[in-house]
């Protein structure tokens, strides 16, 4: 296991110019986005690269981070997508004996600068007084001037659109094809876990680039279509709107996860908004107002459905709220086989209490297709 190393300087700077000086780890250089906090306590590898964090610097907020180091397998997508870590403290050696490496050596292969002896209590605190803003974290740049400077070229995640750029270039294909349920995958960012959820359940996927047309899809004669999570606004996917629309006018059944859940509010008029610091981690309590039954869930968003509108609509019906804070959690439509929430049942890292949805989206495909 690697010995510890000697810490360098990392300087971290806010938008409304809070400033914290750290050490740093993993990867040298500067790099910004907008921050934000998970509350988990485990998971930090799958957390990392989780696509629906592309673009944001992020707060760990449990003590110790890479005490178990990371392991190839356990991984959400090809890449780690955050900007820059945050954290209180970083284990230098690691004790699980199947792990492949070190986080810290991890980050730096990945090119991830990381800043830790932070008083991350104090900053997530700020954050949720202030709300979600861009920062910067550098281990180059020390003058607060400088870095305003740098931190002034990271793009406003409200209206930026992320999700066609880490979606998939060409289609490709998932589990057995002899299966008789096929499934389209729209890919605006999705976890692989999702995908082996639902071909453990039986399913062949194709997994198609963001921008792909429905009549693109219908080439693949499925008989039903997941819309995945994803990254940025999606105030600003009017294309991703309007295949979710066309989905659902063709009747075809739909599920729909986080960024899925949002688009298929907003293919029925209900807008979105950005949150004040969002859901993130894996202890976020729901209610299923359907089955009167509560969940504990693994949460990743930064923007939310607009309550009042999802109320008011003659569209949808409201399935799971938020215990927290009373958000908008889930929707179902009533005139068509379409339903979406907003957190994450495929639970990696977080519990497993969710997973029934799966089961639901392939019961609902063999109702509509005749299928047994």
């Amino acid at each position: 296991m690697p010995a510890q190393s000697l810490a360098d300087t990392a300087y971290l700077l806010l938008e409304d110019g809070t400033f914290f000086k750290g050490k740093a780890f993993g990867a040298k250089g500067t790099s910004g986005g907008e921050i934000c906090f998970n509350t988990g306590m485990t998971g930090y590898q799958e957390v990392f690269t989780d696509p629906s964090y592309t673009g944001q610097v992020l707060i760990m907020n449990t003590v110790y981070i890479g005490n178990y180091g990371v392991k190839n397998e356990d991984t959400e997508s090809d890449r780690v997508t955050i900007k820059a870590l945050i954290c209180k403290n970083i284990s230098h050696r690691y004790s699980r004996m199947t792990a492949d490496d070190s986080l810290e050596h991890y980050l730096q292969q990945n090119n991830i600068v990381a800043i830790y002896d932070v008083d991350t209590r104090s900053l997530v605190q700020h954050i949720r007084t202030k709300g979600a803003m861009n920062c910067i974290v550098s281990t180059e740049i020390s003058d607060p001037e400088e870095l305003k400077k740098e931190l002034a070229k990271v793009p406003n995640m409200d209206g930026l659109e992320l999700s066609s750029e880490i979606s998939t270039k060409e289609p490709y294909t998932y589990g057995n094809p002899e299966s008789s349920i096929r499934i389209a995958v729209l890919d605006y960012g999705v976890k692989r876990n999702i995908l082996q959820c639902m071909t453990d359940r039986g399913a062949y996927l194709k997994v198609f680039p963001a921008k792909t047309s429905y009549e693109e899809i219908k080439q693949f004669n499925p008989h039903g279509v997941f819309v995945s999570n994803g990254p940025g606004d999606p105030a600003s996917m009017d294309y991703a709107v309007t295949t979710v629309r066309n989905i659902v006018e063709d009747k075809k059944p739909m599920f729909g996860i986080c960024l899925g859940h949002q688009l298929l509010a907003r293919a029925n008029d209900i807008p979105t908004f950005k949150m004040h610091h969002g859901h993130r981690g894996l202890n976020h309590p729901v209610k299923n107002l359907v089955t009167g039954k509560s969940e504990i869930t693994t949460q990743n968003h930064g923007f939310g459905v607009d309550p009042d509108a999802a109320q008011k609509s003659d569209k949808v019906e409201i399935t799971h709220v938020n215990l927290n804070d009373g958000s908008i959690e889930g929707i179902r439509m009533k005139n068509s086989p379409a339903f979406s929430v907003q957190y994450h049942p495929e639970s990696t890292p977080g519990p497993f209490d969710s997973r029934y949805l799966f089961d639901d989206f392939l019961a609902m495909i063999k109702q509509n297709n005749n299928l047994s």
